[in-house]
């Protein structure tokens, strides 16, 4: 088979794939609607199988899991979702409606609040739009420069000087936050508790210490694992040890 035939042959295998994808979905869709949750939660984990990762799918996912009362995998979905589209105002909705039914109350500890106002912005959009953003501000820093340059005209030189430091803060913050929202992506160190009920230890054993219980559906950080056993941390402060086989890395 020459490279001709051969980049045919990937061609077709690619398009048959996508509309085999586009045919789950579809269905996994027309199953939501009627009321079939069950079958729509095996069409949309077909989707991610076939497709990858996707945000509206993930969402999707979450409110079957949601109507189904499965807890648990709705709110790790939504998390999930909100990963990829930290923008999006239905899915942190949703999120924060499926955690009203989870039976751990956990206040956040205090945070400083440049870094609250910090992370709201940055939650603002995913890492691909902020990384269009921070393309989009070089090239108009890149046009404020060349006005300053070449224009004869000391308005103009200000203008261009001005909107160019403001296009460089733009540029450069635009950059921090499209890497960071890439690190969420990679680094997935949050999990979601999926056992009905749990015991936190206090060393990786079951002979450890009993320190605090932790029921379904609380969001937790992962610190370290050993062995079979993760180290994780609630959002109050609280750390212990916990079977891996309890919880879900978002």
């Amino acid at each position: 088979m020459n490279m001709k035939k051969i980049f045919i042959f990937a061609v077709f295998i690619g398009l048959f794939g996508t509309i085999c994808a586009q045919e789950t979905l579809q269905q996994a869709n027309e199953a939501y609607t009627q009321g079939d949750f069950a079958r729509a939660v095996e069409g949309y984990q077909q989707t991610l199988a076939e497709k990858g990762a996707s945000a509206e799918v993930y969402y999707n996912l979450g409110n079957c899991y949601y109507r189904l009362n499965q807890i648990a995998p709705a709110i790790l979905n939504y998390e999930r979702a909100l990963l990829l589209d930290p923008g999006d105002g239905d899915i942190r909705f949703n999120l924060e409606i499926a955690r009203l039914k989870t039976v751990d109350k956990i206040e956040p500890a205090g945070e400083f609040f440049l870094t609250t106002g910090y992370n709201a912005v940055k939650n603002l959009c995913s890492a691909d739009s902020w990384s269009h953003i921070g393309i989009a501000c070089f090239l108009l820093l890149l046009a404020a420069l060349a006005l300053f340059l070449f224009s004869r005209k000391i308005a103009l030189k200000k203008i261009g000087f001005y909107t160019g430091m403001i296009f460089l803060v733009l540029t450069i913050f635009a950059n921090l936050f499209a890497y960071s929202q890439k690190q969420k992506l990679i680094d997935r160190n949050t999990a979601i508790i999926f056992a009905p009920t749990v015991t936190i230890k206090s060393a990786p054993d079951a002979s450890g210490t009993d320190l605090f219980i932790l029921h379904e559906g609380t969001k937790v950080r992962i610190k370290s694992q050993l062995g079979e056993w993760q180290e994780i941390e609630t959002a109050d402060g609280n750390v212990g040890w916990i079977p891996s086989q309890d919880m879900e890395v978002i």
